[in-house]
């Protein structure tokens, strides 16, 4: 089956390598396997299946293990896998990521006591910039399986 859907990055080089630019500013200076952890909420969140396949790849060729992957989706009641930051960051993720109802104070408070201002705005960009792949690579019908940097 063949997409029938425009290349993004090819149709909108500029925008792309914008965003390009934008994600690697977000990740600057976060710990990398936050960083994974984050999007693949989100990419789970979005059901965008094409980023969750990447990331949680992307997470395995980091160490992250197997055992955490599987409680990324039910982190809430799996806490004990997660640690005090990371649990902030993934509160955080579902809050900005289900923005519908705002970011409840509680939660924004919790991110803000586990990172300091920089790493806090590094993490909202993450997230912005996680969203707004998900979002392209739903909207363009990307296929789980077929980035070339991720061997099934």
């Amino acid at each position: 089956m063949t997409n029938s859907r425009i290349n993004f990055a090819k149709a909108a080089p500029k925008a792309f390598k914008a965003l390009i630019g934008f994600d690697a500013a977000a990740r600057a200076g976060l710990d990398p396997a936050l960083v994974e952890l984050v999007q693949i909420r989100a990419s789970q969140l979005n059901r965008c299946a094409y980023c969750l396949h990447l990331h949680t790849s992307d997470a395995r060729k980091a160490g992250e293990t197997e055992e955490r992957l599987h409680m990324v989706a039910v982190w809430h009641e799996a806490q004990t896998f997660f640690s005090e930051r990371e649990r902030a960051a993934l509160a955080l993720t579902e809050a900005v990521t289900l923005i519908s109802g705002g970011v409840p104070e509680e939660v924004y408070r919790e991110a803000a006591a586990r990172f300091d201002d920089q790493e806090l705005a590094q993490l909202l960009a993450l997230i912005f910039t996680i969203n707004t792949w998900n979002r392209i690579a739903i909207a363009t019908a990307k296929v789980p399986g077929t980035d070339e940097r991720v061997a099934r």
